[in-house]
Formats: C-alpha cells, sequence, structure tokens
C-alpha cells in the first residue's frame, strides 16, 4: 500500500488497524486501532499527518466496559499531539450531505461542512468533550471524490461520475487543512 504524501514529505509513517503490509512496506508502518488506541508516535513528532477517507469511520460515542468514550474526539486530541507546533492535519472525508458520506454502512461519523469548528480556536466548543488542543483552519473546502475515474471501473460508471464531477457539481468530499496551534 502507498501511502498518499499530500506535502511530499521523504519520511513517512503510517498506521492500520490490519497491519498486514506491515513487513512488505519500505515507510514506518504501526498497527493501531485509533478508534480505541492512541497513536503509537511520540508527541511532536510530525510535520503533518493526512487521514484520506478514514475520519469517518471512527465512532463519535463508543461504550467501553460500561465507561461511554468519545473516540472521535479522542482522535482529535492524538492527532493534535502527535504534531509539531504548526503542523498540519490533511484530512479527506465523504461529508453529508453528500450520499457518499451515507451508503457506506462502516461510515459511522457523519461530517458536516462545520464539524471542524469543534476542534478549532482556543475556545473550541470540543472542549466540552474533551478536546484539549487548538486547531487553526488553513482550508475548509469540497473537492471531488478523488480518484472518481481509478482505473478497474466500468466506462459507463466513469463516464457518470466524471458527468457528476463536472456538470451537476459533484463535490462529495470535504478537505480539511488545520494547523496545530501549541
Amino acid at each position: 500500500m502507498k501511502p498518499r504524501n499530500p506535502y511530499g514529505f521523504t519520511g513517512l509513517a503510517g498506521i492500520d488497524v490490519h497491519g498486514g503490509f506491515l513487513e512488505e512496506s519500505p515507510f514506518e508502518y504501526r498497527k493501531a486501532n485509533l478508534a480505541l488506541e492512541s497513536i503509537p508516535f511520540e508527541a511532536d513528532s510530525f510535520d503533518s499527518v493526512s487521514a484520506f477517507d478514514f475520519i469517518e469511520h471512527v465512532p463519535r460515542q463508543l461504550a467501553v466496559d460500561g465507561q461511554i468514550r468519545l473516540p472521535f474526539v479522542e482522535l482529535m486530541n492524538e492527532v493534535h499531539r502527535v504534531l509539531k507546533p504548526g503542523g498540519k492535519f490533511y484530512a479527506m472525508t465523504p461529508a453529508f450531505p453528500s450520499p457518499k458520506a451515507l451508503v457506506d454502512p462502516t461510515h459511522v461519523n457523519i461530517i458536516t461542512e462545520e464539524t471542524h469548528e469543534y476542534f478549532c480556536g482556543a475556545a473550541a466548543y470540543g472542549r466540552n468533550y474533551g478536546f484539549r488542543g487548538n486547531f487553526k483552519p488553513l482550508r475548509v473546502e469540497w473537492v471531488a471524490e478523488k480518484n472518481a475515474h481509478i482505473a478497474g471501473r466500468s466506462f459507463r460508471k466513469s463516464v457518470r461520475n466524471l458527468h457528476r464531477r463536472f456538470f451537476k457539481g459533484g463535490l462529495s468530499h470535504l478537505l480539511w487543512e488545520l494547523e496545530a496551534v501549541k
């Protein structure tokens, strides 16, 4: 698996819940379930953290051993923790009201245009739920699904997807670029 690298860095690390490709990768990968575990890297380790089609899979609320946890808030705390001051969080996720946000039954965290605001600013509303960090939004915008025309799709489906992207405003994903304020 080749990681996406929006900033073109040469030193890359990754995390995966399955870990099936860990031995064969030239990058530093670690196995972790980020809905239940901390990011397995030290604080202030990274200039950037990216999440492509991932945060919609992290539950907002989860009962664990009779206790209520807020895995998405915990994940945002972890992202902030492992970023260096000024580091960037780059996330692309299917978002509401796009049907792509709802069609996959494993999407348990529905993201909207305002979701990032819970984690931005010294008085971010996420503090009411245990968020301890602070992000500054650099860019939050709707984008078309990357790879809407990827190989392996039927020609008919590819044409339909391209038509939606260019003629029907098929912007299905939100792109977050947030800067860690420390």
